[in-house]
């Protein structure tokens, strides 16, 4: 059986998930669809011709309608955020664009994946007006995040980044948390690692909360790991991985949470995230977990 990818939005961040994915073999028929119909179908020539330097796959523009039979749909339309500007500033401008297609996909057959910033919220406003069961709704949240403070800590101890295991949970943003209490290297407890100075846990958390932020300063927009990242979370659902990630869903009673989508571990696979783990944590960090939700709740509100 073939597995058919849609990518809605051919913009930056668009454009790296399709070249991403294409190199993970994990789409045989890859569709994109962009408000700019002439920008989809251009790229789409252009992914199109480089297909001797990837797994064997067909790319084609397509309207969203069509995608409504994928596997899986990525939606990274909307605008970008601005120098200066935080993920939540964005809010009411994408939620309307994210609406807009969540009532052409109402009822899809596959999994729906949102890149679009502020992603928790809009993970929260797609679930709404699609219907979908929130397991098969997911946000790539804190997934980069996660991946940043692991690359950081890998930098920073000078081992492989592979081989460090930390979390960042909550929301996409400023309001995120690094879960020092449960870091691991190569099984061994952070707080163990020898000559590990726990003063530079708040350094290196500011530093993966404001990356994007740094990126979007120099370039203009952050699009090459968020790419990454996204055919990753695909490639694991696609293949029914079972892998723990850590994703945005709408949360139905995972730490005493309901009805606010934002990141926690869960298990991966072909029918979304069933399953989402409790990790442990301390006081504190169960606290700014807290705190997180209820930014997100305050944010969803503006745009219900």
């Amino acid at each position: 059986m073939r597995r058919r990818v849609g990518i809605i939005g051919t913009g930056w961040v668009g454009s790296s998930v399709a070249i991403s994915t294409l190199h993970s073999a994990t789409a045989d028929d890859l569709l994109l669809h962009d408000v700019r119909a002439a920008a989809a179908e251009g790229e789409a020539m252009d992914l199109s011709h480089g297909a001797s330097f990837y797994p064997a796959a067909t790319v084609r523009a397509a309207a969203i309608e069509e995608m409504a039979d994928a596997d899986a749909v990525v939606i990274t339309a909307g605008r970008g955020g601005r120098p200066g500007e935080s993920r939540l500033d964005l809010l009411r401008e994408n939620a309307e664009v994210v609406r807009v297609i969540g009532r052409k996909l109402a009822g899809c057959r596959g999994v729906v994946i949102l890149v679009t910033n502020p992603v928790d919220v809009l993970t929260q406003v797609m679930t709404e007006v699609t219907g979908l069961p929130p397991a098969r709704v997911l946000g790539t949240g804190t997934l980069l995040d996660t991946a940043r403070l692991r690359q950081v800590l890998g930098r920073v101890l000078g081992v492989d980044t592979h081989s460090v295991h930390a979390h960042v949970v909550g929301e996409h943003g400023d309001s995120e948390v690094a879960l020092w209490s449960g870091a691991r290297v190569g099984g061994v407890p952070l707080q163990d690692w020898p000559g590990w100075n726990r003063q530079e846990e708040t350094r290196i958390e500011e530093e993966v909360r404001t990356a994007a932020y740094q990126i979007i300063e120099r370039k203009k927009a952050t699009n090459h790991a968020i790419g990454l990242a996204t055919a990753d979370l695909l490639k694991c659902v696609l293949r029914s991985e079972r892998r723990v990630l850590t994703i945005s869903r709408v949360q139905q009673g995972a730490l005493g949470m309901h009805d606010v989508a934002l990141s926690l571990p869960a298990v991966v696979d072909a029918e979304g995230a069933m399953r989402v783990l409790q990790p442990a944590m301390s006081p504190d960090e169960r606290g700014r977990l807290e705190h997180s939700a209820d930014v997100l709740r305050q944010a969803i509100q503006q745009v219900q």
